[in-house]
C-alpha cells in the first residue's frame, strides 16, 4: 500500500472518499423511496411514521457501519487488507468449519454487488423524466430511463480493460462535492421542520417498529437495511486507503447522509398530503426536494455518483475474485494489471460476466423502485457471515466471554435484518440468492474437489524425488541422449517430505528421456499474507537437481518465469550454479540458458472406470477439472505466455489396482495354441 495512504492527510482523505463511500453514499437516492412503498403511498404517511424511519435509519449506520465495521472490523486487518476473504485468512486455522461462512459471505456480496450499479444508475437517471435540458425535453418514458442506463453501464465495463486511473483522479473531488450537496439541500428543508431532528433519539426507531402507522411491522428494516448496504464494502477497500484515512472521513460522510435524510424526511412530511403527491408510491423525495434548477444539478451529480459507487463495485470484484483464487476458492483467471497502480487489476472474465448480469437486471426489473424491493437480501447474509469469521478474531484477543457476546450482539441485530429482508425473496430477491448459489456451487466444486482429489491420491500416486537423483544426474550426463533443453521446469507441487507426483518423474523418464543440464520442480505456495514474495532453492545434495519453493501471497501476481530467471541469475552469481553461457544470443553477458516449461493437464477419464469414488467425489473431482479447462489455463496463470511450454496430458490416477478376476486363458505362439493349453 502506498505509504501516503498509511497515515492522515488531505490527498488520502481525498482519495478515500473517491474509492471508499460509492455505495454508501448513493444510497439517499433510494432508501426513502423504498420506505414510501412500504407505506403503500405519500397519503398514508405521518409524521411519527417518518421520524421513526430515519431514527433507524441514523442507529443501523451507528450500530452496524460505525460500530461493527469501523471501530471492530477494522482491528482485524490482515497486513493492512480487509473484506471477509482477508478476515477468513487471518483465523482459518482455528477449524475446518470457518471456510463455510468464508464461501457463503464471498458468494453472496459478489451475488448481490451485480444489482448495486443497475440500481444506482437507474435512480440517478430516472431524474431526468419531465426534466428540461435547453432544446432538450426529456419524455417520461421508462424505456428511455433504461436505454440511457445500459449505454452508461456499458461504456463504464468497456473502459475497465484500459484502465482508471485517469478517471479516479476526480473521483475525490466529484464525491467532496456530491457530500456538500447532501448535507446542503438537507439542511435547506430540515429547516423548514425543524421538529424532523427528534429522529436522533433511539425511543423513535424502537417505538416505529411497534407502531400501527408502520404498516409492514418489523419488515421495514429490509428497506432500512439499503441505508447501510456499502458497510461490508468500506471494510473490504481499507487496504487500498488505510484505516487512518476512514477513520477521519466516515464522521464527515455519516453527517452528510443523515443531514439528507432529515431533509428527505422534512420535504415527505410537509408534502404528504398535497394533491399532487398523496396518490404516489413511486416518489423519489431526494429529486423533489431540489428546488427549480437545483434539480439537474442534482441529476448530474448523482449520475457521476452513481458510476464512481458502479466503478467502485466493480474493482471491489475484481479484487474479491483475485483474493478468492488466491485462497483455492475459485479457479485460476487471467488477471491483468492495466496501470503502474499496484492495487489495479483487471479480470476480463469477471468484468463481461457483470456486464452481462447487471445489464440483465436492469431490464428484468424495469425500475429502480423493483430493484430496491430485491436490493439488499444477500449482503445481509454477508454481513452474518462476516460475524461469525470476527467471532474467531476477537477470541484471540478479548476474553472468549466479551468475543460472544459481541458477536451475539451483532449477530441478532443482523439476524433480525435478514428475517425482514426474507419478504424480498418473492420481490426479486430470488435473482441475487440464485446468483449467489450459482457463484456458491462453483466455489464448493473447486475447492471440495481440490480436497477430494487430493484424498484419493493414494501413496502409489506420490513417489520420493530423492529416490530419482541419481537417475536424474546421470540422465543429465548421458550424451548418447540428445540435450532436450538446458533448464527443464516442471510446475508441480513438492510436499515437505520430498513427495512428487509419479506422473511428473513418468514424463521425464518414461515417456521419452527428456535431457537437461538442470532440472527444476518449481511449487507455488499462496501465504496468508497478501504481497508477501519470497522462496527457498534446496538442490537435493546435487548440482543440477532444484526444488524451488515460492511463497506468493493472495493478491501477488503468479508471474514464474520472470521470478525464476531471477532465481538462476542469484544462484549462478553465488557460484552455486554453473553458468550457462549460450553459444547464440542477442544478449552479450548473458549466463542463463534456454528454458522449456512442462504442464500436467490431468484428464477425468479414469473417474469412471474407478469404483472406488462416490458419485458425489466423481462429481466434484469431475467438475473441478471441468473448471479448470473452461478457465484460465495454467500457462496464462503462472504467466508463461511467452516461454516455451510444452503440455503433456495424463490420467488423474496413473497407478491402477490390478483386476483379481481377469485370467489367462490361452496362449498362442507365432499363431498356434501353446502345448501348455492343448
Amino acid at each position: 500500500m502506498n505509504k501516503q495512504l498509511e497515515r492522515v492527510s488531505f490527498a488520502g482523505a481525498l482519495v478515500t472518499l473517491g474509492i471508499v463511500y460509492g455505495d454508501i453514499g448513493t444510497s439517499p437516492l433510494y432508501v426513502m423511496n423504498a420506505l414510501i412503498g412500504d407505506a403503500g403511498k405519500m397519503g398514508n404517511i405521518s409524521p411519527n411514521y417518518v421520524i421513526g424511519s430515519i431514527s433507524l435509519i441514523f442507529w443501523t449506520l451507528m450500530i452496524i457501519t460505525t460500530l461493527k465495521y469501523v471501530v471492530i472490523a477494522m482491528q482485524a486487518d490482515n497486513k493492512r487488507e480487509g473484506g471477509i476473504f482477508a478476515l477468513y485468512a487471518l483465523v482459518r486455522k482455528n477449524s475446518k468449519w470457518l471456510i463455510w461462512p468464508a464461501l457463503i459471505g464471498g458468494a453472496a456480496i459478489l451475488a448481490d454487488g451485480t444489482l448495486t450499479p443497475a440500481v444506482t444508475v437507474t435512480s440517478a437517471i430516472e431524474g431526468l423524466k419531465k426534466q428540461h435540458l435547453g432544446p432538450v425535453v426529456f419524455s417520461n418514458s421508462q424505456h428511455n430511463v433504461l436505454i440511457i442506463t445500459t449505454v452508461v453501464l456499458l461504456v463504464l465495463f468497456m473502459i475497465q480493460r484500459f484502465g482508471t486511473g485517469v478517471i479516479g483522479k476526480s473521483f475525490g473531488p466529484v464525491m467532496v462535492l456530491w457530500f456538500g450537496f447532501l448535507a446542503v439541500f438537507g439542511i435547506v428543508n430540515l429547516i423548514n421542520y425543524p421538529m424532523i431532528l427528534k429522529a436522533i433519539s433511539p425511543y423513535y426507531a424502537i417505538r416505529i417498529l411497534f407502531s400501527p402507522v408502520n404498516k409492514v411491522g418489523i419488515f421495514i428494516l429490509g428497506s432500512i437495511f439499503l441505508a447501510t448496504t456499502g458497510a461490508e464494502a468500506l471494510y473490504s477497500d481499507m487496504g487500498h486507503v488505510g484505516k487512518q484515512n476512514i477513520y477521519v472521513t466516515w464522521p464527515l460522510v455519516y453527517s452528510t447522509l443523515f443531514l439528507n435524510y432529515l431533509g428527505q424526511g422534512a420535504w415527505i412530511i410537509r408534502h404528504a398530503g398535497d394533491t399532487a403527491y398523496r396518490n404516489l408510491s413511486n416518489l423519489n423525495p431526494f429529486y423533489e426536494m431540489l428546488p427549480g434548477t437545483w434539480r439537474l444539478v442534482g441529476i448530474l451529480l448523482a449520475t457521476l455518483a452513481a458510476i464512481i459507487a458502479s466503478q467502485a463495485l466493480i474493482t471491489g470484484s475484481y479484487t474479491l475474485v483475485d483474493e478468492a483464487i488466491g485462497l483455492k476458492f475459485l479457479p485460476r483467471m487471467v488477471i491483468r494489471h492495466p496501470s503502474n497502480i499496484k492495487n489495479q487489476i483487471y479480470i476480463a472474465t469477471v468484468n463481461w460476466m457483470l456486464c452481462i448480469i447487471t445489464i440483465s437486471v436492469v431490464w428484468f426489473f424495469g425500475s429502480s423502485q423493483k430493484m430496491e424491493a430485491a436490493y439488499g437480501l444477500a449482503i445481509t447474509i454477508t454481513m452474518l457471515m462476516t460475524t461469525v469469521l470476527l467471532h474467531e478474531f476477537l477470541k484471540k484477543h478479548l476474553a472468549k466471554g466479551t468475543a460472544l457476546i459481541i458477536a451475539l450482539f451483532f449477530g441478532f441485530i443482523e439476524l433480525i435484518f435478514l428475517i425482514s429482508s426474507l419478504v424480498k425473496f418473492i420481490h426479486g430477491g430470488y435473482v441475487t440468492l440464485t446468483i449467489m448459489l450459482g457463484i456458491l456451487y462453483i466455489m464448493w466444486l473447486w475447492y471440495f474437489g481440490n480436497k477430494r482429489r487430493d484424498h484419493y491420491e493414494k501413496e502409489s500416486e506420490y513417489v520420493s524425488l530423492l529416490d530419482y537423483r541419481d537417475q536424474l544426474s546421470k540422465l543429465s550426463a548421458d550424451n548418447t541422449v540428445p540435450l532436450f533443453t538446458t533448464n527443464l521446469v516442471y510446475m508441480t507441487k513438492i510436499k515437505g517430505d520430498y513427495q512428487i507426483k509419479r506422473s511428473t518423474m513418468y514424463s521425464i523418464l518414461d515417456r521419452q528421456p527428456k535431457r537437461a543440464k538442470v532440472y527444476w520442480f518449481v511449487t507455488v505456495n499462496e501465504t496468508n499474507a497478501p504481497y508477501e514474495s519470497n522462496y527457498t532453492v534446496d538442490l537435493l545434495e546435487t548440482h543440477n537437481v532444484v526444488n524451488v519453493q515460492f511463497y506468493l501471497g493472495f493478491r501477488k501476481s503468479q508471474s514464474v518465469s520472470v521470478y525464476l530467471h531471477q532465481v538462476v541469475n542469484h544462484l549462478v552469481e553465488q557460484g552455486i550454479l554453473e553458468p550457462q553461457i549460450p553459444t547464440y544470443s542477442t544478449e552479450r553477458q548473458r549466463k542463463v540458458g534456454d528454458f522449456k516449461f512442462v504442464i500436467i493437464k490431468e484428464q477425468p477419464a479414469d473417474l469412471i472406470v474407478n469404483d472406488k469414488l462416490s458419485s458425489l467425489d466423481r462429481r466434484l473431482i469431475g467438475g473441478r477439472i471441468y473448471l479448470q479447462k473452461i478457465t484460465a489455463s495454467p500457462i496464462s496463470w503462472y504467466g508463461l505466455e511467452f516461454s516455451n511450454v510444452i503440455e503433456e496430458s495424463s490420467p488423474l490416477f496413473i497407478t491402477q489396482d490390478q483386476d483379481q478376476y481377469l485370467i489367462q486363458k490361452k496362449i498362442y505362439h507365432r499363431g498356434r495354441l501353446s502345448k501348455t493349453e492343448k
